[in-house]
C-alpha cells in the first residue's frame, strides 16, 4: 500500500468552528505538511520532498462504471507516486455541500491541490477559490476564462470527442439498420461535440446513417436512461452510446434488448460481454500525473508555470478507445486504427467544412477548420446534419 495514500472516509457536514482545535490536533498527528503556508513555501516545500496533499471530489460513487470511476482510476494512479497522497470523497453533490467537502479538505487535511471533476462544481470553486489564494483548483471542463477568474483556478480536459469519432466508425461498420442511438444527459457543449463527433464518424463510413438523441434532463437519471434504450430498441436502432454519468444501465439495457452498444468515460465491456463494441475513455491518470509532476517541481498557477486552460487528446493520452469486443468486423477495426494513426499525427480534423446542421443550415462554411484546441468547439449549440432530435 502506498504510504502517501489515504484511506476513503465519509465527511458529514461539521460545525467547523467547534472541531477547529481537535481537528488541528488530530492532522497534525496524521498528516505532513499540513500548516498553511504561502504560495513559494508551498512550492518549495514540494520541491523539497513532503508529501503533495491532492484532494478529489466525484459528484457519484466512484465504482459507476463512468464518469466518477474515471476520475477514481485517475486518483488510483496519481496515488502511486511515492510523494503524493491523495484524499477522497464521493457524492457529493453540486450544490454548497461540495464548498463544505473543499473547505474540509483544505482545513482538516491539509490540502494544497483540489480536483473538484464535476461540471456543477464550477461557481462553487469560484466562491472558495478567492478564500484560498494558495490553494490551488483545478476543475474538469470548459468553463476557465483567462482574466476573468482566479489566478489560482484552473481547466483541464481531453479530446475525448476524437475517440467517440473512433466509435462511430465501429458504430457505422456495425449497423445493419443504419439507426443509432444516443442517450445524453445535458445539452451542453461538452455533450454536443460527443454526439456530432460521433455521428460525423458514423458518417465518413455511411454518409445516409442518423442519430437519434434523447435528452434526459440530468447526469444520472437511471430510469429515463433505461427508458430512452428501450424506445431506441423499439424504434429499430441497433447500436446505442450514450453521454451520462453511469453508462452501466444503458449498456446493460441494450445486452438484454439483443443490440449492440458503445461505452463512455471508462470500459464497460464486462456489462455487455456480446453486444460491447467499443468506447470513449479517459485515461486521467496522464493528466493528473503531469499535474503532480509540476507543482512537485515548484510549478502553480500562481506563479505562471501551469497553463490556466490544458487539453490533449489521442496524441498526449488523455483519452483512449476501449479494446474492440468480438462484434466488431476486422474492416471496421481497419478503418478505426487508420483514423487513430491521423489523429495522432494531427492529419485527421474532425470539424472542416462544409459541415451543415440539423436543420439544413451551413455551420462551417467550406475552406474553414476548427481543429481540436480550438476554443470556438467548446461553445457548439448546434447538431450536425444526421442527428434526429433538438438541443
Amino acid at each position: 500500500m502506498n504510504p502517501g495514500r489515504s484511506l476513503y472516509l465519509p465527511r458529514r457536514r461539521v460545525m467547523r468552528g467547534v472541531l477547529a482545535t481537535a481537528a488541528f490536533g488530530v492532522t497534525s498527528r496524521l498528516w505532513t505538511g499540513c500548516t498553511p503556508t504561502s504560495e513559494s513555501q508551498a512550492s518549495s516545500s514540494t520541491a523539497s520532498g513532503k508529501l503533495l496533499q491532492i484532494g478529489f471530489i466525484y459528484v457519484g460513487p466512484k465504482d459507476d462504471y463512468g464518469y466518477n470511476q474515471a476520475h477514481h482510476e485517475g486518483e488510483v494512479g496519481v496515488a502511486k507516486l511515492s510523494w503524493v497522497k491523495t484524499e477522497e470523497q464521493a457524492s457529493v453533490p453540486e450544490t454548497t455541500d461540495v464548498e463544505e467537502a473543499m473547505r474540509n479538505m483544505i482545513e482538516q487535511d491539509g490540502a494544497k491541490v483540489l480536483f473538484p471533476t464535476s461540471f456543477g462544481y464550477f461557481e462553487h470553486i469560484l466562491t472558495i477559490a478567492p478564500k484560498y489564494p494558495d490553494v490551488q483548483f483545478f476543475h474538469c471542463g470548459g468553463l476557465y476564462q483567462e482574466g476573468k477568474h482566479p489566478k489560482n483556478v484552473g481547466s483541464y480536459f481531453g479530446y475525448i470527442d476524437e475517440a467517440q469519432y473512433l466509435a462511430g466508425i465501429v458504430a457505422g461498420h456495425t449497423s445493419k439498420t443504419g439507426k443509432l442511438g444516443f442517450v445524453a444527459a445535458k445539452p451542453i457543449p461538452q455533450v454536443i461535440r460527443n454526439i456530432n463527433s460521433f455521428t460525423l464518424g458514423a458518417r465518413s463510413v455511411k454518409p445516409e446513417i442518423t442519430t437519434q438523441v434523447i435528452f434526459t434532463g440530468d447526469w444520472s437519471l437511471p430510469v429515463k436512461e433505461a427508458e430512452a434504450a428501450n424506445s431506441m430498441a423499439d424504434q429499430g436502432i441497433d447500436v446505442i452510446t450514450c453521454h451520462v454519468d453511469s453508462p452501466k444501465i444503458v449498456m446493460e439495457t441494450a445486452e438484454k434488448r439483443g443490440i449492440f452498444c458503445s461505452g463512455y468515460h471508462a470500459d464497460q465491456a464486462k456489462l455487455a460481454p456480446k453486444g460491447y463494441l467499443t468506447g470513449a475513455e479517459w485515461d486521467w491518470t496522464t493528466v493528473y500525473t503531469n499535474y503532480a509532476e509540476m507543482i512537485h517541481s515548484g510549478k502553480t498557477l500562481m506563479n505562471g508555470g501551469i497553463p490556466h486552460i490544458v487539453r490533449g487528446g489521442l496524441k498526449a493520452g488523455y483519452v483512449k478507445l476501449s479494446p474492440y469486443g468480438p462484434a466488431v468486423s476486422a474492416t471496421a477495426k481497419k478503418d478505426a486504427d487508420i483514423a487513430k494513426a491521423k489523429f495522432k499525427d494531427n492529419s485527421l480534423v474532425i470539424y472542416q467544412g462544409e459541415i451543415k446542421d440539423n436543420t439544413g443550415k451551413v455551420v462551417i462554411p467550406v475552406g474553414k477548420a476548427y481543429k481540436q484546441q480550438d476554443r470556438t468547439l467548446e461553445q457548439m449549440n448546434w447538431l450536425v446534419a444526421g442527428v434526429v432530435g433538438n438541443a
